[in-house]
Parts: C-alpha cells; structure tokens; sequence
C-alpha cells in the first residue's frame, strides 16, 4: 500500500485524503473511515485514477452525495472516490438537460424548471446526485430516471470511458446495468419537454409541501429504507406492526415516516442494522413479506 500511496501522490488524479472518515459525506452522519478517500476533478484524471487502481487490484467504491448509503463503522477498505466541483454543472439545449454526475438531482431538477422544461419535476426530493440518480433510477411521485433518460458517459472500473444510450441501460425498479457492469455516471443527458413555468413551479411546489408534512426533512437519514413491495407500501406496513418510534441506540424509526429511519445524535452503522432487521423479521412474521433494503450497505463489518 505504502509503494500505491507513493505513485498515486505523484499522479495527476485530483485530491487525495488517507485514513479519512466518513461520516461527514453522508446524510445519516454514520461512517468509519475510508483507507483513501480521491476527489477527482475531470474525467481525464477519474479514468487515470480508476486504470491505476484497477492494474493494482485496489478495490474502489463509489460515494456520491451520500445519500441511500450506510457505511460500516469500520470504514471501507480500498480507495473511495467521490466527484469533485468539475463534475457539478449543469447545461441546456433546447429540451435537452445535460450534467456532470455530481451534481445535486434536486438542484438540476430546480434548474430545468427555471428553463421551462417540465419532466424532472419528480427529483426535487431526491437527495442524491445525477450520477447516484442514474445508477439507481431513482424515481418518485409515479416518475423515475428511466422516462427521461437519454445517454450517458461512464467511466468503467478498467478506466474505460464509454458512452451508454437509454436501450443500454437495462433500467427496472432501482436498478440498472450499473448494479452489474461497475462504473462511474460522469455525464449524463436527459431528454425533457418544454412546459410552463409557472405550471412547473407549482408542481414542485405541492411536492416539497407534502414531502414537508411527511418526512423527517430536519433529521438525520438516508430517504426510504425499504423498497415497496408489490402493490403495497412499506411505510404502511411498519407502521401497522407499530414499529414507529421503536428506537435501537442511537436509531429510531421516524414518527413521521415509518421508512425513514433517523439518527437521533450518535447512532452507528450497527444500531441501523439492527433496526433494519427488526422491521425486516416483524414485517416477515406479520405479513409473510420480505423487505429488500433500498439503501446500500457499504464497508467492512
């Protein structure tokens, strides 16, 4: 490690932070350290970082906004990387978004609006960036990435740079070829329609009032915990088994959603999990149904 850390120093590849934790990049504040953390800036010193890595056998995660994600308490070994400034901009043309994969999915959806460009209203309450927003295809209030999507460029885990177009995506329900095919979103371009302004605001607007009145937008988490399982909702499921408010150290299940889970000042990975298994084994015996996590569990345990 000491012979990598000595080469990447010398390369070209954006910032680098040792031993770094990890929880200060996360919404749910959880998080050990990472053994490196790479702030790459341009997608030239991304696919060098990435090809380096990967003629070295160093394994990497990715890490965006931090959202959806629980990092073990341990860390996470190998090297982090996470989009720097260059990768948080925005551009249209005609009814074309364009974006580098850093940037805020809530603030490019802000942005469309302002353009007069309607389709992205459903992101103005997902906390991620556009790249985490593709990987999943992140979706809400009956939208989702997959209905907008037109192309994107990748960084593959070789250090490969390639461009993917909506057919080559394989987007379903929170998935994409992405969960497969490992890589990195570094731009991705959205094909959008020309709408009203005020139309558009008003939109955006009920949906961040009822995201105001039902989720814990204050505290301390990570969106959705559980996936909804077919024709139900998970929120519903647990607060009818009377899990709201069940509290596991410093992790609560929210009172106001009862798929959020909140920590409440100094909860750890492992108090999430444990409450993630609690709602998992009650809603199982209760129900005789499985929730699949919706966030990603990351880190050495």
């Amino acid at each position: 490690m000491q012979q990598l850390k000595s080469l990447l120093s010398q390369s070209n590849v954006g910032a680098q932070f040792w031993n770094e934790p990890l929880a200060k990049y996360t919404t749910w504040k959880i998080g050990g350290p990472a053994d490196c953390l790479f702030v790459p800036e341009t997608k030239e010193q991304l696919a060098k970082l990435i090809s380096i890595l990967h003629a070295h056998d160093v394994p990497w995660t990715q890490l965006g906004r931090g959202s959806n994600m629980l990092i073990s308490d341990k860390g996470i070994r190998g090297a982090v990387i996470k989009l720097g400034q260059g990768f948080d901009e925005a551009a249209f043309n005609g009814d074309m978004a364009e974006a580098g994969g850093s940037m805020s999915f809530v603030k490019l959806s802000v942005l469309a609006g302002k353009e007069g460009l309607t389709g992205l209203e459903f992101a103005g309450g997902i906390p991620g960036s556009v790249g985490g927003a593709v990987y999943m295809n992140a979706g809400a209030h009956g939208s989702d990435v997959s209905r907008i999507f037109k192309s994107a460029d990748i960084v593959l885990e070789t250090g490969e740079l390639v461009h993917h177009a909506a057919e080559d995506m394989e987007f379903d329900y929170r998935h994409s070829v992405l969960h497969g095919k490992k890589g990195i979103v570094v731009r991705a371009v959205f094909q959008l329609r020309h709408g009203d302004r005020r139309e558009i605001s008003a939109t955006m607007a009920s949906y961040k009032d009822r995201r105001r009145r039902t989720q814990p937008l204050q505290s301390a988490t990570a969106g959705s915990v559980f996936r909804n399982p077919p024709g139900d909702h998970a929120a519903r499921l647990i607060e009818a088994a009377g899990l709201k408010g069940h509290r596991i150290g410093g992790a609560e299940i929210s009172k106001q959603h009862a798929n959020f889970i909140e920590n409440t000042g100094q909860a750890t990975a492992e108090d999430v999990l444990a409450l993630m298994k609690k709602v998992q084994e009650t809603i199982a015996e209760r129900n005789g149904i499985t929730l699949v996590p919706e966030v990603y569990v990351m880190g050495e345990r």
